[in-house]
């Protein structure tokens, strides 16, 4: 006997297989990474026939900016859950970097998004997409402004620049791990100053502080 699910004929059938897709390619994509994702397998774990993946997402890599947008959504609405009135740079920018690595897929899909996912998407997709982030770093920089005693222009800047840093650090931590091998002090020192979390938090504190003075040398000149 067939396993395939039944086809979904009403709207509401048909956003409930959607998303039942999307938790089921999640899952698959936190078990064997991009690489190994497969729509084939995907198929399977959603219990229908490949080409019933196509009626949902025109591409694979649809299916990624999808898990994408949604983890962008879950991610920031984490992180501004935890900002305070009032926090240092160092626990701002600890707090991003936390919150935004204990999310499996955001930073994984994040790292793929320009050079990859996007190339191969619909340009509904793309548009639809991008208004997402738009509206997500305005979500961001609104409640950043008052955390870090910044203009909402300098926040919305601060905040496009921690995603570009965030991708940059995370690349970091793809060399080998040494993880209970023997090292010697000073090599473990070398490696424990390339970390993702000592690149980024290092290097977004800096910029916090150069957004802040530059805004005041244009005021001053």
């Amino acid at each position: 006997m067939s396993t395939e699910r039944r086809r979904a004929r009403t709207e509401d059938e048909k956003h409930f297989r959607r998303q039942q897709i999307l938790d089921a390619a999640e899952q698959h994509f936190s078990e064997v990474g991009y690489e190994g994702f497969s729509m084939a397998n995907l198929a399977k774990l959603v219990g229908v026939v490949k080409g019933t993946l196509y009626l949902y997402f025109k591409t694979r890599e649809e299916v990624f900016l999808t898990l994408y947008n949604q983890s962008l959504v879950r991610w920031s609405h984490v992180f501004l859950e935890q900002l305070q009135g009032s926090m240092t740079d160092r626990d701002y920018v600890t707090t991003l970097y936390t919150t935004a690595l204990a999310d499996g897929s955001f930073i994984p899909l994040l790292t793929r998004l320009e050079h990859v996912i996007e190339h191969n998407v619909s340009i509904e997709s793309l548009i639809q997409s991008k208004r997402n982030f738009i509206e997500r770093v305005d979500c961001l920089a609104q409640a950043t402004a008052p955390v870090l005693s910044l203009n909402q222009s300098q926040s919305v800047e601060l905040v496009k620049t921690m995603g570009v840093l965030l991708v940059g650090a995370t690349r970091a931590d793809q060399s080998p791990s040494l993880h209970g091998e023997d090292i010697p002090d000073d090599v473990q020192a070398l490696i424990d100053s390339f970390s993702s979390e000592n690149i980024f938090i290092k290097n977004a504190c800096r910029i916090i502080s150069g957004i802040r003075t530059a805004d005041g040398s244009i005021t001053e000149s």
